[in-house]
């Protein structure tokens, strides 16, 4: 794996929790919304309907139960994918090896990392969260967002609002380290899967600036909102 020299310096932001509601807090006290946060407050109806009707189909012991595994895997997998990146060679737990072996392949095509797992602010949008890295994939750079999941999903339609939240983390990363050179313009996607190569979506320019038009909506009736409730 080739480092660059010049790593991205870090922010140095605090997480909160506030009603099931995430904030970061940067060194100066600037205090905004995650992108999950906002994702979650503005979702579409259809979406929350989606979702009630899997917990009802279910249940919602199975349902609590689906998603603590989930969020545990996808901790402990990104946890062995930071160390990776960052070249201490980790020995991956059990638990996560079935997603480490799908989604080696794919990381020995990154290179050239800038920053892992790192706190970004889009100021001028009031809006922050924590990207999972910035590097080249096949010599392009890129943002980077690791996931996981029991089957594949076929298709970026199945990826639900994942491209939305890889958007707005390459467009804080676009203003928060625009005097380093970065302006990314591609983004890449990868889906560890169990004893099956890790799906790999690839976001193209013309793509990106669908996906940022959205966002920029939400993050306008996110605040509208909160402008009602006071």
């Amino acid at each position: 794996m080739q480092f660059d020299t010049q790593l991205l310096p870090r922010i140095n932001a605090k997480s909160q929790k506030e009603n099931g509601k995430q904030y970061y807090v940067d060194d100066r006290g600037n205090r905004f919304p995650s992108v999950t946060t906002i994702l979650n407050a503005t979702k579409p109806q259809a979406d929350r309907d989606r979702l009630l009707n899997w917990k009802a189909r279910v249940g919602t012991e199975e349902a609590t139960r689906i998603t603590t595994n989930a969020s545990r895997r996808g901790t402990q997998t990104h946890k062995q994918i930071e160390r990776y990146l960052l070249g201490q060679n980790p020995i991956c737990p059990e638990a996560s090896l079935p997603y480490w072996e799908s989604i080696k392949p794919v990381l020995e095509e990154i290179d050239t990392v800038r920053l892992v797992e790192g706190s970004v602010f889009h100021y001028d949008l009031k809006y922050s969260g924590k990207l999972d890295c910035i590097a080249n994939y096949q010599g392009i750079p890129c943002i980077c967002e690791w996931k996981t999941a029991d089957k594949p999903k076929g298709s970026i339609e199945h990826l639900y609002e994942h491209p939305l939240q890889l958007t707005a983390y390459m467009g804080a990363a676009n203003e928060y380290y625009r005097d380093y050179g970065i302006q990314l313009k591609h983004a890449l996607l990868v889906v560890a899967i169990p004893e099956m190569p890790a799906e790999i979506f690839w976001f193209e320019p013309t793509l990106i600036k669908d996906y940022w038009n959205q966002w920029e909506k939400r993050v306008a009736e996110y605040w509208e909102r909160r402008s009602v409730w006071g």
